[in-house]
């Protein structure tokens, strides 16, 4: 599993689920270890250059992660995670802006479903779910089921040009709330 030098970890939420990014460092041996949800993915040993950059792909879509080393003062390293070409923090606004998610359980099962705003595709639980979507009078209304259960996700104007388009979750007809996530 994950390794005794680990000295960073980050969680990274994409549609098909949140991955937690694990990267062990011997600074002494050379070692470069990076764990995706616990799996290695990349393994390096005897690595003379301490600094420098490790890149893999997480998710379906293989969304491309970069993790940075940097030498700081003394023996010490600074390690920050791009995904996508991005910081990790401006890749995270840029997806809450980009997909709105609910976390809910049904049924004693806990689902996080993720609407993309740009393809309306609807994820649940990391499987891209398969939807129908109309239009209707005051916006459009997109249909699937989370196991037995109808869900419909009504977006429609905010009714100011600042608000946009609101997107409301709805199970069996009734609202859930949406995650900060």
């Amino acid at each position: 599993m994950l390794g005794g030098d680990l000295v960073a970890a980050w969680e990274v939420a994409l549609s098909d689920g949140v991955y937690r990014i694990g990267f062990a460092h011997g600074t002494t041996t050379g070692r470069r270890v990076v764990y995706v949800n616990g799996q290695e993915v990349i393994r390096r040993d005897w690595m003379f250059k301490l600094v420098g950059k490790e890149t893999f792909s997480i998710g379906g879509s293989h969304t491309k992660a970069t993790i940075n080393i940097e030498a700081m003062s003394g023996l010490a390293y600074e390690y920050t995670l791009d995904v996508d070409g991005k910081s990790l923090q401006t890749f995270m606004d840029n997806k809450a802006k980009t997909t709105k998610t609910w976390l809910l359980c049904v049924d004693g099962e806990n689902w996080r479903v993720v609407l993309e705003k740009d393809t309306m595709d609807v994820w649940c639980n990391g499987e891209k779910a398969s939807s129908t979507g109309e239009f209707v009078d005051d916006g459009t209304e997109t249909h699937f089921m989370l196991g037995q259960h109808q869900c419909c996700i009504k977006s429609t104007s905010g009714g100011r040009k600042k608000n946009g388009i609101v997107h409301i979750l709805l199970l069996n007809g009734e609202q859930i709330p949406a995650s900060t996530q």
